[in-house]
């Protein structure tokens, strides 16, 4: 499991390098366009999780904060919930990036937002909201 965590990180990190550091770049914005970017990090997810549904689902379904931290204390659990946060906070990341490229948004205003939604997940998002509520043109 120590391999799957630290390896994991290798299947985002491209694409938000691209996205924080070349975001005008032509190949950012087309690789950016494919709803696919999230894929690959989700099919691992998948991989993950399904030999542990039996534990997983009835713990989602009604959960418990004891039952939940069991499951997350283990390597397998905090892999499965790290890869989690990988797909999900680059799907986020470049709903981010594609909204505000978009809007016009100047890119020394988004890419540290963007490092924010990669660190900070939700803060980073509720941080873009704001941006884009109070510096966004209408959208094309």
């Amino acid at each position: 499991m120590s391999t799957i965590f630290a390896l994991s990180s290798l299947l985002v990190m491209p694409f938000w390098f691209l996205m924080i550091f070349l975001p005008r770049w032509r190949w950012t914005k087309r690789l950016l366009a494919s709803v696919w970017v999230s894929a690959l990090a989700a099919v691992l997810y998948t991989a993950l999780v399904l030999p542990q549904i039996a534990q997983v689902l009835p713990a989602v379904l009604n959960p418990n904060l004891a039952e939940i931290a069991s499951l997350l204390s283990t390597e397998r659990g905090a892999t499965i919930a790290w890869v989690h946060f990988l797909a999900f906070d680059l799907f986020v990341g470049r709903w981010v990036y594609l909204d505000s490229q978009n809007r016009q948004l100047s890119s020394w205003l988004i890419s540290p937002t963007l490092f924010f939604v990669l660190m900070l997940g939700p803060f980073g998002f509720v941080l873009y909201l704001f941006i884009r509520q109070f510096r966004s043109a209408p959208a094309r």
